[in-house]
Order: C-alpha cells, then structure tokens, then sequence
C-alpha cells in the first residue's frame, strides 16, 4: 500500500503513482490533507509513526523539505520526496530517462551530453543538476541574475559531479542553450509564487525557449518540459508541439521511473 500526501496540486506525479502501483500489484490510498488529521495539524512525527503501521511507502509532496525530511526521519517505511520546494528528484528520473531514449541504451551513454535549462533556478533545476552530475552529465543552469539556484544545491553537484561533469550557472539564454543536446524550461512562477506572476514576467522577457533559442543547440537536441506549460511565455507553441519535442515521452516516462523506482524500494516485502 502506497500513501500519497500531497499538500500540492498534481497531475502526473499523483496519477503516475497511482498506476505505477497499480500495475505491480498494489494499491494506492490518498492521503489529502483536507480529509485527513493532517490537515488539523497533527504532528508529523504522530502521522508518520501511524502511517507506518498501515502503508508500505508513503510519497509527500509539500512546500518545505524540513517538513519532507521529518517523514523520512519518523516513519519506518521508505518516504518518497514527490516534490517539494527544495528538489523534484523523481522528475528528475523521468528526464534523464527521456534523454537516454534519444541519445543511447543505457545511463552510461549519457555522460558528456550537455543538458541546457533555461528559466528558475528552481526545484527542478536543482534535481536535474544533481542528477545530472551523478550521471556524467553537463548541466548549465540559464537564468536572469536574481534567480539563480539555491548556492548549496550547486555546490553539493559539483561536489557529486563524476566522469568530468561540468555544473554551471550563466546569464545569458544562447550561452546557456549553445551546443547542447537537450533544451529544458518549466513555468517561470512555480506553485506558491503566483503573486509574483507579473514581476517575474518582466524579469524572464527573452528567456522565452523559442525556434531562435533552439537553433542555437546541436541540431539534434531534444525539448524537454515537465509540465504543466504555458505556451508563449516560457515556452513557445511551436517548439513545444515540434520535431524536437520530447515533452509528451518524458510525462510518460514519470510512469515508468516511478514505478521502478516503487520496485526497487518494494520488491523485498
């Protein structure tokens, strides 16, 4: 039995969940806040110890990863990290799987493409560098000054960073997407910053991922979104719905990885 809490809104993360456990067998029971003590303000460490004598995992998707972070510490079950504000790791594990389905059979051939990101440095940036350094994979971070990622989150890559990775953070969209083999963006104001909508607009103006943007990567690069989009600004209609597009195979593959991912925490019991 597989517990989701999610204090966030979601569609794929909560569906992909869903009928990856479903497909290995399992069963998934949705935890929401707003029908649960959680939402009353039980303590963590009561609901994780409960939780635990009932369910198998649990995958948390919240605001802090504090709060994240005192799941895993009370519960006695694997705690799944299913989005918070710090990191988006099983992102993360769908993209660098959508990359491998462009440029190879395994993980290993992934070392040496360059994965350009242009927007936030967000959650998803800081799972994608951290990922990416495990992988051999070059990571540059494109961003307006102001909106770089989180200064410890870099440094734990590079630290992590293995077959000669490069970690990097500019501040310039054709530095940042020249030459490389995969174009990545998300939505410039991320859940909880909604107010911040309009200012950040005028902060990202020619950071749109665009055909001009796009040409100036390998000819083979691939368009990588974790959704949901918002077509003409951080992404243009063209080059979402184009040839190079793989956004649709990487929503896809958040089934996949989760459900390996849920099988290889699970295939014990």
């Amino acid at each position: 039995m597989l517990g989701l809490i999610f204090s966030k809104a979601s569609t794929r993360t909560r569906v992909s969940f869903m009928v990856a456990m479903a497909r290995l067998g399992g069963q998934t029971i949705d935890l929401l806040p707003i029908v649960t003590q959680v939402g009353r303000g039980e303590p963590v460490a009561d609901t994780a110890r409960v939780l635990s004598r009932y369910c198998d995992a649990l995958a948390i998707r919240t605001f802090a990863q504090a709060d994240l972070e005192a799941y895993a510490h009370w519960a006695t079950i694997p705690v799944i990290n299913a989005l918070t504000d710090l990191e988006h790791p099983c992102q993360a594990l769908a993209d660098f799987l959508t990359l491998q389905e462009a440029f190879g059979s395994s993980p290993a051939d992934l070392a040496g493409l360059t994965l350009a990101y242009v927007g936030d440095g967000n959650n998803v940036a800081h799972s994608l560098m951290l990922c990416g350094a495990l992988l051999g994979v070059n990571v540059r971070i494109g961003c307006p000054e102001g909106f770089a990622p989180d200064p410890n989150v870099l440094e734990r890559a590079r630290a992590l960073a293995e077959q000669g990775a490069q970690i990097s953070v500019v501040h310039d969209p054709l530095e940042a997407v020249r030459g490389a083999q995969a174009l990545y963006t998300d939505v410039w104001a991320s859940m909880g910053q909604e107010e911040e909508q309009a200012e950040r607009e005028r902060a990202f103006a020619g950071w749109c991922l665009d055909e001009a943007l796009l040409s100036e990567a390998d000819p083979r690069a691939i368009v990588l979104h974790c959704l949901p989009a918002h077509r003409g600004e951080e992404i243009s209609a063209g080059v979402i719905e184009g040839s190079a597009s793989r956004v649709f195979d990487q929503a896809e593959n958040r089934l996949h990885a989760q459900q390996a991912l849920l099988a290889t925490l699970l295939g014990g019991l």
